[in-house]
């Protein structure tokens, strides 16, 4: 325990001397983002449209490759994005925010290794990983100039990301939506700060640009934003879907490993839908298989994933008019940390 303690303690003595890194410059475009946010990769939901609009507005804009049903599908639509962002940067230079790919790196994954490599072929700028941090991914990525950031839920898990080079770390916390951790979002970034210096991302409840200020007051690099994004036209999800994220609230997300084998949260009301009790669901018999379950999307296609922001959420929106509206209310945010009245309190 002491030695623990001693190590600790010099973790935090050389992070206060070394220079944290911030936002890889190769995903900001030369005029700037329009907001220090991503939009996460949300299965079922995010798709080339979801993606190109994201960051033509200025924001970091991803997609799961498995959201592709076949490999080859997957290169096309890396080449359609790229092809889209190339227009709108001619006609917007300096504005267009480069995107990204998650990929499930589980040994259940069939498709990772050919995915992989398209990625590669492809030099996708932004790589996100779960589920797995593997060195010898990471300075794959690495060998054309590519960013991996992985997402994890726990200190155990970001240090093994640490140790395998990643660019950066997605604090996925509780109260996010999909596959989503228990620890509070402060807590846990503070532990991670301190031994980590390379860009930290924030994820759980994230839906105004408030809530983007606050994480990037406490000390991430970025907001990692994902249910706020279901509510949007260009959301690959049904209107059913929509609608939901609009009706409910925090109290209507049920956080269980029942539904595809790993712990995440879900909208109770989906769940009774499908003939479940959501607040007393069957205990699993198998282990997780992403081979079978995401591949037929049999997990997702009927009970839907939402993190805890779904009651900040009222209307569906276009992406471009969210992020406008995301960035009114981050900037009012930062103008009332700087009144008069926030200074004489500190």
């Amino acid at each position: 325990y002491q030695r623990r303690v001693r190590d600790n303690n010099k973790m935090r003595r050389t992070m206060t001397t070394s220079t944290r890194r911030g936002i890889p410059s190769s995903l900001v475009p030369a005029k700037g983002l329009a907001l220090p946010m991503v939009a996460a990769p949300m299965f079922l939901a995010s798709g080339p449209r979801l993606v190109v609009e994201t960051c033509k507005a200025g924001v970091v804009g991803t997609f799961p490759s498995l959201n592709q049903r076949t490999t080859d599908g997957y290169r096309d639509w890396l080449q359609q994005i790229k092809r889209e962002l190339a227009d709108a940067d001619k006609k917007a230079p300096g504005t267009i925010a480069a995107f990204g790919v998650n990929h499930i790196v589980h040994r259940s994954n069939p498709r990772l290794e050919a995915d992989l490599a398209v990625t590669i072929e492809e030099k996708v700028p932004l790589v996100i990983t779960s589920l797995g941090a593997v060195k010898e991914l990471v300075d794959k990525v690495h060998s054309y100039g590519g960013v991996v950031f992985h997402d994890v839920i726990n200190v155990r898990h970001a240090r093994k990301a640490a140790e395998a080079g990643v660019d950066g770390l997605i604090l996925v916390t509780h109260g996010a939506g999909g596959h989503a951790g228990t620890t509070n979002p402060f807590a846990l970034l503070a532990e991670v700060r301190a031994f980590f210096n390379g860009t930290v991302l924030l994820a759980g409840a994230i839906s105004h640009g408030s809530d983007v200020a606050a994480a990037i007051a406490a000390g991430a690099d970025l907001a990692y934003v994902g249910t706020r994004f279901l509510a949007t036209d260009e959301a690959t999800v049904d209107d059913k879907y929509k609608r939901m994220i609009l009706e409910t609230t925090s109290k209507d997300i049920v956080y269980t490993k029942e539904i595809s084998g790993v712990n995440a949260n879900f909208l109770a009301p989906s769940i009774a839908a499908a003939g479940m009790d959501p607040w007393n669901l069957e205990q699993r018999e198998h282990d997780i298989d992403f081979g079978k379950e995401l591949g037929s999307a049999k997990a997702w296609k009927d009970i839907y994933s939402a993190g805890h922001g779904v009651g900040g959420i009222s209307s569906v929106l276009p992406t471009a008019e969210l992020v406008a509206s995301m960035r009114a209310e981050y900037d009012g945010a930062i103008r009332r940390l700087a009144t008069p009245q926030v200074r004489a309190k500190l």
